[in-house]
């Protein structure tokens, strides 16, 4: 969509993704379905989870209703323990409007920098810190380091910008997930004084069972697990 931070999905979705590999299961290819509710719309949603090979993984996600398509994917690897994003795209088309954004983040040089439908003030670059990421491997990260009894905090940088991602573990709830009622973890990061993302985490999911973007107070994007495997 055209602003990544929805979910990544915001464009949900997760920072210093201090990840103690150790602690954590192994990655493994990952897919699941979403209801999705998008700006009033009801429509689909579809995550996977890929390797490329050379280490390289993709993470893409996809939303479509009847007046809008939006997708979002990340090739990335995985370098001491943290998610590394490598690459990034962004398209949107909402009725006859799209929008579609790239994005690099050249570790050998120490930068990002974005491409497309951007604005000159969001082209970037700017400049690497290990551990950073982008917003769609924030959805990642999170269910990872709840797991592993990590920290929550992250440094995002996404859409021309870096900035500092604050998430915090509210207990237990429970969520149907595929008509089944499960006990998942809410979790709520703050994107800034209008942006809040809200994730549910099923211990053993790679994906949040449920994320909610909420904008200016709002509701703007839930996607609600159907399906995985």
């Amino acid at each position: 969509m055209t602003d990544r931070t929805a979910l990544r999905l915001l464009p949900l979705l997760l920072a210093a993704a201090g990840i103690a590999s150790a602690a954590t299961p192994a990655m493994k290819p990952y897919s699941a379905d979403y209801d999705a509710s998008y700006m009033g719309m009801h429509g689909t949603g579809h995550m996977t989870l890929s390797q490329q090979g050379g280490g390289r993984w993709v993470y893409s996600l996809r939303i479509g209703s009847s007046l809008a398509q939006l997708s979002q994917s990340t090739v990335f690897d995985v370098a001491g323990g943290a998610l590394r994003p490598l690459s990034g795209t962004d398209s949107s088309v909402l009725l006859v409007k799209r929008v579609t954004k790239q994005a690099s983040y050249d570790w050998k040089a120490g930068q990002a920098s974005w491409s497309g439908d951007v604005k000159p003030d969001r082209a970037g670059p700017i400049a690497l810190q290990a551990g950073d990421v982008d917003a769609m491997l924030l959805n990642l990260a999170l269910p990872r380091d709840v797991a592993a009894g990590q920290p929550l905090h992250y440094r995002m940088v996404d859409d021309g910008r870096a900035k500092t991602v604050n998430c915090t573990a509210s207990g237990k709830e429970s969520l149907d997930v595929g008509g089944k009622p499960l006990q998942a973890t809410k979790v709520s990061c703050e994107l800034g004084a209008d942006k809040q993302i809200l994730l549910w985490v099923v211990d053993g999911m790679p994906f949040p069972a449920r994320i909610l973007q909420r904008k200016d107070g709002k509701d703007d994007i839930d996607l609600r697990l159907g399906k995985a495997a």
